[in-house]
C-alpha cells in the first residue's frame, strides 16, 4: 500500500491527539471532531467496529482501528527495499537489514531484477540476494542469476537474521557488559596447560539444555579462551576473517569448555564436530585449537572411514587377518624406515588397492580362511579366477596382493610372497572421444566466472582438475603459466575469464589469504585449496573428458605428432600413444 497523500485535505493524514488527554488520536478527521471517544462531552462513548476489518478494539481514528489505518504506528506494510511484510510507518516503511544496507551501499540499479534501489557490491538488491541465498545448497556459492530467473520468494520482515533471543542474566549489567566485553583477550594465567594423560569419564552421555548453554556461554571465561585468544586474533588477520566469523570461532570455544567434563584435559577432534547440534563452527576452531597443541585427532579420516567399510564392518575377517591388513594401510599411508623401507603413498593410491583386495579378501574369509600366512598361488588363482576379466578390478586386485604380501614379506608374518613371478594383468584402456562443440561453448560461456576459467584452462590447455585445483595465483605471471617447469602462454579467451574471476574475487572475497587461484565460500578464510567438486558440480562437462578432447584435436591436427603432444600438455610416451592409435580409427579419421 502506497502511503496516503500529504496535505490537511487528505483523507487519511496522519490524525492529530485529543484536545483533552492528548494521549489517543481524535475520532474522526472529517467530519471534524477534536476528541476521542473518550474524552467526547457526555461520555465515554463506545468506539464503532473498525470499517474495513470489523474489529471492534484498538479504534484509532476515521472509523478505523490501528492495524487498518496507513497512518497508525502499529499499520502493517510493505518494505520499500526488499518487499517484505511487517514494517511500520515509524521506521519509514523499512526493515532493519534493508536500513543498514543504506547506511552501507549505494543506490542503482539491480542486475537481476532490475528495480531500482540499494544494491551491493554484487550489484544486487536484497530481495535477489534472499532468493540466492534460499536456493543455495550447503558448500555452493551463491548462484543470483539461476535462483532469480523465474520467480522471487517474498518473506517477512526482520526474520531472516533473527537468531534465538537468549536473555541477558540479571547480574549482567549494561556498564558491566562493556566493562567485560574484551575478556578474552585477557592474557591467560601463567603456567595454564592441557593434560592429555588425565580425563574424567562421564558415567551419562547427556546433551546440555540448549537455551541454558546460550545462557551459559555469554558469560563463560575460561582458560581456553583464553589461552586461544592470541591465535584466534592472528588467524582473523592473516586469512582476512570477517568480525562474524571470529566471533563464531570465540563462541564456539566457550561452547566447547561448557559441555566438556575436564576442563583440563585436551580436546577431541570428535567434540568439536559434536557441536554442529549447536550451530557451533567446526573447521576453523579444529584449525584454532590445532595451532594451539591442545588437539586430540580422534576422527578417522577418508580413508580410514572406507577401509573400516570393506573389511570391519562385515565381521568376516578374523584378527590376525584384521591385523594383517591394519599393518599394510599404516605402512602404506605412513611410509616405513625399517628395511624394506617405503615412502608413504598417496591416499588415493591406497583406496585403489584396497578396493582390489576387498572381493579377495572377502572371498577367502567366506571359505573360512583365518590367516595370510597359508596362501598359496592356487589360492591367488582362485581368488582371481572369480573377477571379471573385461574390467579394471582384476588389475587393482592384483596390485593390491602384491603390495600387501610384500610388506607381510617383509616383517616376516607370511612364509612366502605368493605374488612372486605373477604377471599383473595390463588395465584395459579407452578409446579417447570428442565432446560436443556446443556444450563446450556453453560452459565457456557460464555467468559462474569461476567454471568458466576452469572449463578454459582445461579446453584450452589441457590441464588436469588436480592440476586446476591447486593452480597459485603466483602461477600466472605477466599472461603466461608455470606448471610443472613448463611456461605457457595463455590463450586470449583464458584471459579473458581469468580477468573476470579476478575481479569477481576481489569484489566477494577482498580480505582473503588463500594462494589459490580458485576459492569459495569455504576455502576463502582458509589456505587450502577448493574440494574436487570444486567448480565441476555446477558444470555439464567434466576435467578428463575435456582434457581428452584438447588433446584428440591437438594429434589429429598434428597428423600424429606425438613429440608435440608430450612438450604441450607433459605426456608421457605411453600416454601419447594412447591418442595416436585414434589416427586410424574409423570413427574419428578425419576426413576433410
Amino acid at each position: 500500500m502506497s502511503p496516503p497523500a500529504p496535505g490537511p485535505d487528505a483523507p487519511l493524514r496522519v490524525p492529530p491527539k485529543c484536545t483533552a488527554c492528548q494521549d489517543e488520536r481524535v475520532a474522526w478527521t472529517s467530519p471534524r471532531v477534536d476528541y476521542c471517544y473518550d474524552c467526547l462531552p457526555g461520555g465515554p462513548f463506545t468506539a464503532p467496529p473498525c470499517r474495513t476489518c470489523g474489529g471492534v478494539e484498538d479504534y484509532f481514528s476515521q472509523g478505523l482501528c490501528a492495524l487498518c489505518h496507513p497512518r497508525s504506528p502499529q499499520h502493517p506494510g510493505s518494505c520499500k527495499g526488499c518487499l517484505a511484510w511487517g514494517v511500520y510507518p515509524r521506521h519509514n516503511w523499512t526493515c532493519w537489514v534493508c536500513r543498514w544496507w543504506q547506511s552501507h551501499y549505494d543506490k542503482g540499479i539491480c542486475a537481476f531484477c532490475g528495480r531500482s534501489g540499494v544494491v551491493s557490491d554484487q550489484l544486487a538488491c536484497r530481495l535477489c540476494l534472499e532468493n540466492a541465498r534460499h536456493a543455495r545448497e550447503p558448500g555452493e556459492d551463491l548462484d543470483l542469476a539461476d535462483a532469480n530467473t523465474h520467480s522471487q520468494q517474498l518473506f517477512f520482515a526482520n526474520m531472516v537474521f533473527k537468531r534465538p533471543v537468549t536473555p541477558m542474566p540479571d547480574y549482567v549489567t549494561w556498564t558491566a557488559r562493556w566493562s567485560q566485553k574484551n575478556k578474552n583477550q585477557l592474557p591467560h594465567a601463567p603456567g595454564t596447560g592441557f593434560d592429555e594423560n588425565w580425563e574424567q569419564l562421564a558415567l551419562f552421555d547427556i546433551d546440555p539444555d540448549p537455551e541454558a548453554l546460550r545462557r551459559r556461554i555469554l558469560i563463560e571465561d575460561s582458560e581456553l579462551t583464553r589461552y586461544c585468544a592470541a591465535i584466534v586474533a592472528d588467524h582473523s588477520r592473516r586469512y582476512g576473517w570477517s568480525v562474524r566469523q571470529r566471533n563464531a570461532v570465540i563462541q564456539s570455544l566457550r561452547m566447547l569448555q561448557t559441555v566438556r567434563p575436564t576442563p583440563t584435559a585436551k580436546v577431541r577432534a570428535s567434540d568439536v564436530i559434536a557441536l554442529r547440534r549447536y550451530d557451533g563452527t567446526i573447521s576453523s576452531t579444529l584449525e584454532v585449537l590445532g595451532e594451539a597443541g591442545v588437539l586430540i585427532e580422534d576422527v578417522p579420516t577418508r580413508i580410514e572411514r572406507y577401509f573400516t567399510t570393506k573389511f570391519v564392518e562385515s565381521g568376516l575377517l578374523s584378527d590376525s587377518m584384521r591385523a594383517h591388513l591394519e599393518l599394510w594401510m599404516q605402512i602404506m599411508l605412513a611410509g616405513s624406515r625399517q628395511a624394506p623401507r617405503q615412502i608413504p603413498r598417496d591416499p588415493a593410491t591406497v583406496a585403489l588397492h584396497i578396493q582390489g583386495l576387498a572381493p579377495v579378501v572377502q572371498v577367502w574369509a567366506e571359505a573360512g580362511r583365518t590367516s595370510f600366512a597359508e596362501t598359496t598361488k592356487d589360492d591367488i588363482h582362485g581368488a582371481l579366477a572369480s573377477l571379471p576379466t573385461e574390467t579394471s578390478q582384476r588389475h587393482y586386485a592384483e596390485n593390491g596382493l602384491k603390495s600387501l604380501f610384500k610388506i607381510l614379506k617383509g616383517r616376516k608374518l607370511v612364509f612366502a610372497n605368493p605374488m612372486r613371478g605373477i604377471n599383473v594383468t595390463p588395465i584395459a584402456t579407452t578409446i579417447p572421444l570428442p565432446l560436443d562443440t556446443a556444450a563446450i561453448r556453453a560452459e565457456l560461456d557460464s555467468p559462474d566466472p569461476a567454471v568458466a576459467l576452469a572449463v578454459a584452462l582445461v579446453a584450452f590447455h589441457a590441464l588436469t582438475g588436480k592440476q586446476v585445483r591447486e593452480l597459485h595465483l603466483t602461477d600466472i605471471v605477466d599472461g603466461r603459466l608455470r606448471l610443472a617447469g613448463r611456461d605457457i602462454p595463455l590463450a586470449a579467451p583464458v584471459r579473458t575469464r581469468l580477468a573476470a574471476w579476478l575481479d569477481h574475487r576481489s569484489r566477494t572475497w577482498p580480505n582473503s589469504a588463500n594462494p589459490h587461484l580458485l576459492i569459495n565460500r569455504r576455502t576463502a578464510p582458509r589456505l587450502v585449496p577448493g574440494g574436487h567438486a570444486f567448480p565441476w558440480r555446477n558444470s555439464a562437462v567434466r576435467p578428463r573428458a575435456l582434457r581428452e578432447d584438447r588433446i584428440l584435436h591437438e594429434i589429429h591436427a598434428t597428423g600424429g605428432d606425438v613429440r608435440r603432444l608430450c612438450d604441450l600438455f607433459g605426456l608421457s610416451v605411453e600416454g601419447a600413444t594412447r591418442y595416436l592409435a585414434t589416427i586410424e580409427h574409423p570413427d574419428l579419421r578425419d576426413t576433410e
